[in-house]
């Protein structure tokens, strides 16, 4: 073993070694280090199928609980480049770590992470080598999922699709479908912001001449009004019946305190006047008494 691929032999990595002896805990492989004190433990529960001396083996190292080197033939199903939708299993003040089908999960940096993750959470991500030598995995998937999707030809105006938000812009959020459809979510079509890595089912609003779709979470507009209205009288009552908005309140206020457009605030308005339980007076709309 040359000394290049001596110094590939870190925990986090995936390497094809020799095997040099047998014992009753398992297999010893060698570290090319000429130092058998070096040789690098497969134990009879990391052997996905036995081994004999002189076989060469490939295996993921990482440390056991005592800070060993240590080899396992649960490799990672993911090959370096692949992109894949696999769930966290741990997270820490530096990163977290997610499941790939190797030994131990593979680490997936702070820096390349998106959003705030919890264990259990299943998220698009990619595996490459870090500068050290070792597997990891980031979220960065956008160029891998642009390049494995499909146009949504046999999609139209008004079905259901099920995806996962994988990356988000200023103006909403993108969604994979396991169909491979990239799905845009415009934030004013959200009733709520959702999470990276969380599966959403919408309605789809627009199939574009690219094969993308758009798609909104919102119930359909006379649905919506309903539902708007009721989220309007119930801050109403929150407040004592009144609060400082009315159909001139700037849309950006709307948008931070209703999360609907102005459009929508201004018809659920239009609805609550037309059945008399509001009145707007000065800028200010007020719950007529008896609501």
């Amino acid at each position: 073993m040359s000394k290049t691929e001596r110094s590939a032999l870190v925990p986090g990595s995936v390497a094809v070694l020799k095997v040099v002896r047998i014992s009753d805990m398992g297999a010893f492989l060698d570290a090319g280090t000429g130092n058998t004190t070096d040789d690098i433990l497969l134990h009879k529960l990391q052997q996905t199928e036995p081994v004999k001396i002189g076989d060469e083996v490939k295996v993921y190292l990482y440390r056991d609980p005592k800070g060993r080197t240590t080899a396992s033939m649960k490799v990672p199903k993911m090959k370096e480049g692949q992109v894949a939708r696999v769930q966290v299993v741990n997270v820490t003040r530096d990163g977290a770590f997610v499941d790939v089908g190797a030994e131990r999960g593979i680490f997936l940096p702070f820096a390349e992470m998106r959003g705030k993750l919890s264990v259990g959470d299943k998220i698009w991500v990619k595996l490459y080598t870090d500068k050290s030598g070792r597997l990891a995995v980031t979220m960065e998937v956008e160029d891998e999922l642009r390049q494995a999707s499909k146009p949504a030809s046999d999609v139209q105006v008004g079905d259901t699709v099920t995806g996962t938000v994988y990356n988000f812009s200023d103006q909403g959020a993108f969604l994979f479908t396991p169909e491979r459809y990239i799905a845009f979510l415009h934030k004013n079509e959200m009733t709520s912001r959702p999470q990276i890595g969380q599966e959403l089912t919408a309605r789809v609003t627009y199939v574009r001449e690219d094969g993308r779709i758009n798609i909104s979470v919102r119930p359909l507009k006379e649905d919506a009004i309903d539902v708007d209205a009721s989220n309007i009288l119930a801050h109403l009552r929150e407040r004592g019946g009144k609060m400082p908005y009315d159909d001139n309140t700037a849309p950006e206020i709307i948008k931070d305190k209703f999360h609907i457009s102005k459009a929508a605030f201004k018809r659920a308005i239009g609805r609550l006047l037309k059945r008399g339980l509001i009145e707007q007076r000065a800028g200010w709309t007020y719950l007529n008494e008896g609501n």
